[in-house]
């Protein structure tokens, strides 16, 4: 150019140099490019404006997705925003590569980006070069690309809890600029290699390097004989410098490999390979990285191998302290389940147990030590051999866990003891009689029984309880007698069963309940299964709790069956379609008022007449109030419901109190607040009577279900 002659207008240089201008506002989704822009991504040469949506189609998907990030990084660091774009033509294909440099900005008062930049062609390098390896990294950072990959590999490798896991993160690691197709851990078994895991190769071509002697000339012997990492850039040098090995690893196929120690606490307990199917040159950025990756993946399965050791010694531990079921009972069958599900090591104190008695009868015994950790399973293991003493010698089921509370009161809290490492442990003792199904319970601070019955009925039985053993030595821990039916279920549990998953007792109960009401048959093993797995198997993340903390807890769980009677000639004869409930209202429990109707409508559940339901749950709750108001007697509740189906059904409600005062019908005036009890009876009941025992009297009334259909009808 002489001189004097004007300079060319930008855009003329621009063009000169096959470079093009772009311009993107987020906030109005449109891009505008000018000619050379334009034809840089596959359009007609003449500057146009595209939408986002036909701006992306021109681009790789992932390195749209990056353009993104590198521009919000630009606009925190002050600095240029450069990328490294894959244009794409209709078909998918790549037809070039531009990079782009740009200055971006954001405008709060938009909340958008802003971003004025240059467009240029630059030539892919080949996939063998060192320089195609470099620019892979699609913010064209090879440094910063590294620096994020090491962030995400030390995240994913110290989340990892197993071996598997480690393995199979270290099998999903994509390094920047060089990606190992082929990965082998070899671990030592005496003096001997051993392959923990491999991923690249098939299946059986570990053969020849599974149980290597140490001293054989292989690179991953030689790296674990001296701790040092052995490069091999090409199969010429791999051959040179071991040849004895060398038609081991030549049919796979590899051009480059690295052999890395793993090495912790200056202890090397293996080794890694990283093979590769094209040429590596191993320069000090690449053998950096492989160098931080072999190092955390050696504390990834350090931690695996401890974590798996310990949960398998304390697992050992916790099982061989639980016991096996004892002989089979006469007319009843005995199914259980412990599944440690907690943190820590994995133990805890849940327990069960079954426990032949002098007379005759049998416990069973459920409860949960407070904590998750060797202590609790060690108290656990000396309660449970306790309450085995205790009830050997044939004490009542109150006197059972009145001497295990003092016992382990004793036990944790003496004078040298941490006051933050008191323990306390739950606990439900029931004596069984198989032959009449009767069941004396005593409850520790345990969840309630639950019994299923005959019909499929689930009922959670509320029974009179204590404190939690340990608490208080001198606690005492009354006694309810339930009567188990032919064809009913029992179900103890810990509280694991009900709040594992982020539920509360409440909503872990009606879950529980489900899985018992819609079991078919009678196989205790099976239902057993179906518990753990609704709340422990993958099914229970269908069933979330409301509680944003899922809880995971273990798990204890005693099933005890009682089997339909027979006729002795071989053939089971169908119980009758019975279903009842008792409980005991004390003068100093009214609010167990609510426990009683609240019992009746869970008996009555498929009742069809829901004014009958109604009615009922009336009456009962006349009935029990007048015996607490008129009488200084507790009163016992007695609710049945018998029939062979529906519509020929009939509930039958009886309180029983100890006083002999009967009750006589009033007629109350319209403003008196007392005396309409019977009155109330003789209107809604079908039939209805007072019967005087021995000591006290019973008042009752029925309902029939057929009576509400033929009225209806």
């Amino acid at each position: 150019m002489r001189t004097g002659e004007p300079l060319p207008a930008v855009g003329e240089v621009l063009s000169a140099l096959a470079t093009g201008l772009w311009h993107w506002d987020t906030a109005t989704g449109l891009v505008t490019v000018d000619a050379e822009a334009a034809r840089l991504l596959g359009l007609r040469a003449e500057p146009t404006t595209l939408t986002e949506v036909q701006a992306r189609a021109r681009m790789h998907p992932v390195d749209w997705n990056e353009i993104t990030g590198v521009i919000q990084l630009a606009v925190a660091e002050g600095t240029l925003a450069e990328v490294r774009i894959r244009i794409m033509d209709e078909q998918n294909r790549v037809i070039r590569v531009v990079r782009s440099r740009s200055k971006p900005s954001y405008d709060p008062e938009r909340r958008a980006f802003v971003l004025i930049g240059a467009m240029q062609e630059v030539t892919e390098p080949s996939p063998t070069t060192a320089a195609a390896r470099s620019s892979t990294a699609v913010t064209g950072d090879w440094r910063r690309s590294r620096e994020a990959f090491l962030l995400d590999a030390g995240r994913a490798l110290a989340e990892a809890r197993s071996t598997e896991e480690v393995l199979r993160v270290a099998a999903g690691l994509s390094m920047p600029g060089f990606s190992p197709d082929g990965l082998a851990v070899f671990g030592v078994e005496g003096d001997r290699l051993k392959i923990i895991g491999h991923h690249g190769q098939q299946p059986g071509d570990e053969g020849p390097f599974s149980h290597m002697s140490l001293e054989t000339d292989y690179p991953a012997a030689e790296v674990v004989r001296t701790g040092r990492a052995v490069y091999l850039s090409s199969p010429d040098h791999y051959r040179e410098r071991y040849p004895l090995t060398w038609p081991l690893a030549a049919h796979f196929g590899r051009q480059s490999w690295a052999f890395l120690p793993l090495t912790v606490a200056g202890r090397t307990m293996g080794a890694w390979m990283a093979a590769f199917t094209y040429p590596v040159a191993f320069t000090p950025d690449e053998r950096s990285v492989l160098t931080t990756v072999a190092r955390m993946l050696a504390q990834a399965l350090s931690r695996a191998e401890a974590a798996e050791s310990a949960r398998e010694l304390t697992d050992g531990l916790q099982r061989s302290m639980l016991p096996k079921l004892g002989p089979e009972i006469p007319g009843m069958s005995v199914a259980a389940r412990y599944v440690p599900t907690g943190g820590g090591l994995q133990v805890g104190g849940d327990w069960y147990d079954m426990i032949p008695l002098p007379s005759g009868r049998l416990a069973l015994v459920i409860g949960d030590v407070q904590g998750h950790d060797v202590r609790a399973a060690g108290l656990m293991g000396q309660l449970r051999i306790a309450l085995r003493a205790y009830a050997s010698e044939g004490h009542r089921p109150d006197a059972v866990l009145s001497r295990a509370s003092r016992f382990l009161h004793g036990m944790t809290y003496d004078d040298d003891q941490d006051p933050g490492d008191l323990r306390f442990a739950t606990c439900l003792y029931a004596e069984v009689d198989p032959r009449t199904g009767v069941l004396d319970i005593a409850r520790a601070g345990h969840p309630d029984p639950a019994i299923r019955m005959a019909d499929g009925t689930v009922l959670a039985r509320r029974t009179d309880g204590g404190l939690p053993l340990g608490i208080d030595p001198d606690a005492d821990y009354p006694t309810t007698r339930l009567t188990l039916e032919p064809g009913e279920t029992m179900m103890v549990c810990t509280d694991g069963l009900l709040e594992t998953g982020g539920h509360d007792l409440d909503t872990g109960w009606q879950r529980v309940r489900t899985i018992l009401e819609e079991h078919k048959g009678d196989d205790l093993e099976e239902l057993a299964d179906a518990l753990v797995q609704a709340v422990h198997g993958p099914s229970s993340h269908h069933t979330p709790g409301p509680l944003t903390d899922r809880r995971e807890d273990d798990i204890a769980v005693l099933l005890l069956h009682r089997e339909g009677d027979g006729c002795g000639c071989g053939d089971t004869v169908t119980p009758p379609q019975v279903r009842r409930t008792m409980l005991t209202v004390a003068q100093a429990e009214p609010e167990r008022v609510a426990v009683a109707r609240a019992q009746l409508r869970e008996l009555l559940h498929d009742w069809p007449s829901q004014d009958q339901i109604d009615s009922a749950v009336l009456l009962l709750s006349e009935t029990l109030t007048n015996v607490l108001v008129h009488t200084d007697a507790d009163a016992l509740l007695l609710a049945e419901v018998r029939g062979d189906g529906p519509g020929t059904r009939r509930m039958r409600i009886e309180v029983t109190d100890t006083s002999d005062d009967l009750p006589h019908k009033r007629r109350p005036g319209e403003l008196a607040s007392s005396g309409r009890g019977l009155v109330l009876i003789e209107l809604l009941a079908d039939a209805w009577g007072v019967d005087p025992r021995g000591e006290g009297k019973s008042i009752w009334f029925e309902l029939y279900e057929s009576t509400t259909e033929a009225s209806s009808a």
